[in-house]
């Protein structure tokens, strides 16, 4: 998952000296997109609707510890109660009060649900690089 370039500033600044790194507020939040975003603009996360419930779901606890320059996730991640809709990424977000993407990516392929559907994201699917 490629990084938000607000969040790569934030790191290049505390790296070089010129600012202290703005730490990230846990747990990160998984949101579901139906348009990819860019590393300035944020996709479209998934709305509610229908009678749909769909929520972001606690990523931290699915990752697994970084190693080599990446880290994987070592359990599955579930959206349930969708609403009707095509997703086509995922975005990852810290909790704070106003909470800051930390990181973005398409999925493999496009999953279209249907009101009441869940999506699940097996372990390992999710790969954040340093790079």
């Amino acid at each position: 998952m490629p990084i938000d370039q607000a969040e790569a500033t934030n790191q290049l600044k505390a790296e070089t000296g010129k600012a202290v790194y703005v730490a990230t507020v846990t747990p990160l939040r998984g949101r579901l997109t139906t348009t990819n975003g860019t590393a300035t603009a944020a996709g479209t996360e998934v709305a509610n609707s229908g009678g749909s419930t769909y929520a972001s779901q606690d990523a931290s606890a699915a990752l697994g510890t970084p190693a080599a320059g990446s880290v994987t996730t070592t359990g599955a991640l579930t959206w349930s109660n969708l609403p009707g809709a095509t997703i086509v990424g995922i975005e990852l977000w810290d909790s704070a009060g106003t909470p800051v993407r930390k990181r973005f990516g398409p999925l493999t392929a496009s999953k279209t649900v249907a009101l009441g559907d869940s999506l699940t994201m097996a372990a390992g699917a999710l790969v954040l690089t340093q790079a």
